[in-house]
This record gives C-alpha cells, sequence and structure tokens, in this order.
C-alpha cells in the first residue's frame, strides 16, 4: 500500500448521493432483523434513512435491489474469509488455514445474519436474487473443487470422492449450519463450539 492511500490522501469523499445510499442500505439492514424483505415496506426504508420516496427511488428500484446490494457486499466478505484457505500457498499442516476460514465464515454469518438469510429466502420471489445465488455458488465450489484437486496432487487432501461432489456437500454443511446457527442468540462460546465442529468435519473429511 502507498503511503498517499495508507493516509487517505487523494481518496474520495463520500458524495451526499453515497451517503444518502447507504443510509438506505443501513435501514434495510436493520429492518431485516426483524422482518422478512416481504414485510418492508418503502415507507419504513425511506424513514429509517430519514430520506423521501422520491430519494429512494433515485437510489435503488425496488426492495428486492436494495436486498440484492446488500448481498453482493455480505458475499464479498465471505469470499475474504474463504480466501484464508483458498488462496493461502499450500502447506502440509492447512488446520490452522481451514479454522481460521471457517471462523471468519461464522463470524460473517454472525454480523450480516439477517442480510444473508433475507437474501436465501428472496430466491423464490426476484429471479435476480436467484441467478445471483447461482452465480455465487459455481464460483464457491469452483474453488473449493480447485483447492482440493491442488492439495490431492500435492499428496496432502486424501483421495476419495470426485473433488466437485465432495466440494458440493461440504459447501452445503456450512450454509446450513450458518444459516440456521446465526438465527441463535449471539455467543462466542457457541461460536466457538460451531467452528470446531465445521472444522473436523472439513479436516477429517479431506485429510484424515
Amino acid at each position: 500500500m502507498s503511503t498517499a492511500a495508507a493516509s487517505g490522501v487523494g481518496r474520495r469523499k463520500p458524495s451526499k448521493g453515497d451517503l444518502t445510499s447507504q443510509a438506505i442500505l443501513d435501514s434495510a439492514e436493520r429492518l431485516l432483523a426483524d422482518h422478512d424483505i416481504t414485510e418492508i415496506t418503502i415507507d419504513g426504508l425511506t424513514a429509517g434513512a430519514g430520506i423521501s420516496r422520491s430519494a429512494f427511488y433515485f437510489h435503488f428500484e425496488s426492495r428486492a435491489a436494495v436486498l440484492r446490494h446488500l448481498a453482493e457486499r455480505v458475499v464479498a466478505e465471505l469470499f475474504e474469509a474463504a480466501a484464508i484457505w483458498l488462496d493461502e500457498p499450500i502447506r502440509d499442516q492447512p488446520r490452522e488455514q481451514v479454522r481460521r476460514a471457517l471462523a471468519a465464515t461464522v463470524a460473517v454469518w454472525r454480523r450480516h445474519g439477517p442480510v444473508l438469510r433475507g437474501a436465501v429466502r428472496a430466491q423464490d420471489i426476484d429471479p435476480e436474487i436467484r441467478s445471483f445465488w447461482a452465480a455465487t455458488g459455481r464460483r464457491l465450489l469452483t474453488a473449493v473443487e480447485a483447492r482440493i484437486e491442488a492439495e490431492r496432487a500435492a499428496g496432502i487432501a486424501l483421495d476419495g470422492p470426485p473433488a466437485k461432489a465432495l466440494a458440493n456437500v461440504l459447501i452445503a454443511m456450512n450454509d446450513e449450519v450458518c444459516f440456521h446457527h446465526s438465527r441463535t442468540r449471539k455467543s462466542a462460546a457457541a461460536d466457538r463450539e460451531v467452528v470446531d465442529t465445521l472444522a473436523i468435519v472439513w479436516l477429517r473429511t479431506l485429510y484424515s
């Protein structure tokens, strides 16, 4: 990182439009904690953001568009978490990489569970969100499959079922566990237990 970037020199300050858009997104995330997207009204979003309806429609075409934008940002965080294992050099002892990636994933779900759960449920009502999740799933599946194959080629991961099938099962397990765990009362101990359990399954399945 350059000195200028580190100090913030030359960085564009948020415009009024940026701040309004962020206020809408913040309002939506707060409301999603207690309501499904179908229960959230434009008036509710604008009241929470402190703006008019016309200002809302200047930035977003619908409630679903707000949810898609939120989901895109949170999914980017999930990929950053996965990169702790997916993008780091292959090691003889991958235990710490896997556990840190899982801990970061559970933390993202804990912070943004309402957004992720709302976006998952919204697949039934919004084709664009459905397409977004399909593309996200393909991207993650391809990355995990490639990592498993690379670690098998390096003699670290075990041979077994096709890498794609194994990746699909492990990802589905993560999604299901994190979806439901994120609905529980926040507890550091419970989060650690979930991370430990997921890590055991991943490590024993891939590396014995």
